[in-house]
């Protein structure tokens, strides 16, 4: 990140110009991956970034997923109290974003027991490929473009049922 260039914050779809940008209490012009950093943007307020919104350059806007549109997963199951199917609707956390995310179509779980396409429902120990959907728009990313982010938990009943990432974004 250097000072001078436009950021855009999504899903919240805000952007600016990167005013300042300091480390440990000092101000430097650029910040390199893994640093530790505080910004300024000229332009926004503090209140107009959300959580959960991801910062890249304009140029290359940070992916997210629109309340209308789906993406494909991949999950394990670890510790679920009952069979789960479509129409569930867990939590998931990808990064610093917690969204409700509806479970659309169950496309194909893997076990002990093998492989089977389209199942009917899901237990703790299965392996699937699912089709999601937000509730709200969610910045997350494929596997293959960002791994980064592109990893999530699943948590419902106060604990965490599921582990998965994001193998496709189906934008309308």
């Amino acid at each position: 990140m250097n000072v001078g260039k436009n950021v855009v914050f999504n899903p919240s779809q805000k952007s600016g110009e990167v005013k300042s940008i300091e480390m440990h209490h000092t101000m430097v012009d650029k910040a390199e991956p893994g640093d530790n950093v505080g910004f300024n943007v000229r332009g926004l307020a503090a209140v107009d970034i959300r959580r959960g919104d991801v910062a890249g350059y304009s140029d290359s806007e940070p992916t997210f997923v629109r309340h209308d549109e789906t993406f494909v997963g991949q999950i394990q199951l670890m510790d679920i109290p009952k069979a789960v199917s479509v129409g569930y609707t867990p939590v998931f956390h990808a990064h610093t974003a917690q969204v409700a995310v509806r479970f659309q179509e169950l496309l194909e779980k893997t076990n002990k027991s093998g492989k089977e396409a389209n199942p009917s429902f899901l237990k703790t120990g299965d392996a699937c490929l699912i089709r999601f959907q937000p509730t709200k728009p969610m910045a997350i990313e494929a596997m293959n473009e960002f791994p980064e982010l592109s990893r999530f938990a699943i948590r419902d009943m106060g604990k965490t049922v599921a582990a998965g990432v994001c193998m496709k974004i189906e934008k309308k």
